[in-house]
């Protein structure tokens, strides 16, 4: 983090000039057997692509809300990331009926209707796959996002002090976020640069929101974020903190 960043958009962008090859996010889906490593490039390269659909195709900008009704899962701290690049509100789990834009996984597409904006839906298949038949409705993600520019710059300058994030009823704008994943860090035993927190929370409350993306990115670490992680018994969940060199976990 540099003393400039006052948004996660700039934790990224900092965390992209000092180190691109490292590992970010490392993601385990362990009803499925996936496991997908993103390093910084890989992840704002994606951030970068899902910002440009979603502020040129879906018309969204500063102050529009965009209910994120997803699970932890690396393309939801994508879709994070992309709002905050483009200066939208991050509502996650929030009321489709009131968002500009709606994005769903497969399981919450019928909830997801009752958005009269855009709606975008994920498969959220492994490496990130389409859906075998686009849901009606819906553009399907994987078909949108893979042909976007590389490179992201906001029509308008995201203003750090507005709303930024809504989780559990709770509203940030994007600098009490970064201040709060700072904040927080020590308590998640990240210590700075190098630390690697694997977290079985889900992205619900701000705790697994913080664990499981902002605080990492905040002190220059990297998450292994896992899914189902209740399916793992403690002898390989042993064996996953030793070879993924974890420092820290919560779950």
């Amino acid at each position: 983090m540099n003393a400039t960043d006052r948004t996660p958009a700039d934790l990224l962008a900092s965390a992209l000039a000092a180190d691109p090859g490292r590992p970010l996010v490392t993601f385990y889906d362990d009803a499925t057997g996936e496991r997908v490593e993103l390093s910084v490039a890989t992840f704002a390269n994606w951030v970068a692509k899902t910002a440009n659909l979603l502020q040129g195709d879906l018309s969204a900008g500063p102050g529009d809300r965009v209910a994120l009704l997803l699970p932890a899962h690396w393309q939801t701290a994508v879709w994070l990331l992309a709002c905050s690049s483009v200066g939208a509100i991050a509502d996650v789990g929030g009321d489709p009926a009131a968002a500009d834009v709606v994005v769903s996984g497969p399981d919450s597409l019928d909830a997801a209707r009752a958005c009269r904006g855009e709606r975008v839906a994920l498969a959220l298949r492994p490496l990130g796959g389409r859906f075998p038949q686009p849901p009606a409705g819906f553009a399907d993600y994987a078909v949108e996002a893979p042909g976007q520019g590389d490179r992201f710059v906001p029509f308008v300058p995201v203003d750090a002090e507005e709303s930024a994030l809504i989780v559990a009823g709770a509203e940030f704008s994007g600098a009490e976020v970064v201040e709060r994943a700072l904040t927080d860090a020590a308590s998640l035993d990240l210590t700075g640069p190098g630390s690697r927190l694997l977290s079985g929370m889900p992205y619900d409350t701000w705790e697994g929101l913080g664990a499981g993306l902002y605080s990492p990115l905040a002190v220059g670490g990297s998450v292994v974020l896992c899914r189902h992680l209740d399916r793992l018994d403690e002898d390989s969940l042993a064996q996953r903190i030793e070879s993924e060199r974890v420092t820290a976990v919560r779950r």
